[in-house]
């Protein structure tokens, strides 16, 4: 990542005296309509959105957001600053949308580093008013989409022990207890993708008096050691959705990690298709009981 993409709330209000910007809130409706920050935008399909990775579904995918992020008023010429309620509170959903942007090929977009908590722990204003953007034409760019992996490529990938396969859901779904944070059978399977190592989403960030933040670099280059992933490492990541995953890669990005992608179908996609493996059960040896030999 050559360009820093985390952005305090000083620094925000520095930018934009000398930039434009299409700041976007990435929160359910109802939070926005509470408050929000001045001109920003909801989208909250950013969250939502449950993707496939088969050409009809990136298709569609590409097509909704482009037409989205056009009527929010991205022309190529704006930054594009993304957030949410903090950064542990939306599943990694301002994330979700710098990874959204990224593959849609958008130059130049911000995470809001702390997101609205960040904000508001900062004394800076608010308001209840509904933006009203002007809609722009946006400007997709096909070529810019390496940065996720379709299920092709993730098979790819599952077959070849030289990519590290890193899951980032919450520990229930990792030990296969439940198939995902919308209850424990909302898919048909619970396990994981064969050879994923796991680094739980929330290790990227600890806890700060203006909210949850990003680990520094040594930090999470610390964390990734802990599953053989050094700056070299070329990394596939996946969560439920990508969200959790997006927030992971933006700290991997962050701390110098080369070569991270993300596998946006994700378990939602790989669960439901029932000719794909997957680990079961506990994904380590349960212990002996007392007084049974091993």
């Amino acid at each position: 990542m050559t360009e820093k993409v985390l952005i305090t709330p000083a620094e925000l209000c520095e930018f934009t005296k000398s930039e434009p910007v299409v700041i976007v809130d990435t929160r359910d409706p109802a939070t926005y309509a509470a408050g929000h920050l001045p001109d920003a935008v909801n989208i909250h399909d950013i969250f939502t959105y449950l993707a496939t990775s088969t050409p009809d579904g990136v298709a569609a995918m590409r097509e909704k957001f482009a037409a989205i992020f056009g009527a929010a008023g991205l022309s190529g010429k704006e930054t594009a600053i993304v957030y949410e309620q903090s950064m542990n509170s939306g599943f990694g959903q301002s994330c979700r949308g710098y990874v959204l942007l990224t593959y849609l090929g958008y130059p130049k977009m911000k995470i809001l580093h702390g997101g609205y908590a960040a904000w508001t722990a900062a004394g800076l204003p608010t308001t209840t008013t509904p933006a009203t953007p002007t809609a722009k034409t946006f400007p997709l760019d096909p070529g810019a989409a390496g940065i996720l992996v379709d299920l092709q490529a993730m098979k790819a990938a599952v077959a070849d022990p030289n990519i590290v396969k890193l899951d980032t859901r919450d520990v229930d779904e990792w030990i296969a207890d439940s198939s995902s944070p919308y209850g424990k059978d909302f898919c048909p399977r619970k396990g994981r993708i064969p050879g994923a190592v796991w680094i739980e989403w929330y290790r990227m960030m600890k806890p700060t008096p203006a909210g949850p933040m990003f680990k520094s670099a040594e930090e999470i280059l610390a964390e990734c050691a802990t599953v053989g992933v050094t700056p070299k490492t070329p990394v596939v990541l996946y969560c439920f959705k990508g969200a959790r995953a997006s927030n992971t890669l933006v700290a991997l990005k962050e701390a110098g990690i080369e070569n991270v992608t993300l596998y946006f179908g994700s378990w939602n996609e790989w669960s439901r298709d029932p000719s794909l493996p997957i680990e079961t059960g506990l994904p380590y040896k349960a212990p002996a009981a007392a007084g049974v030999a091993a």
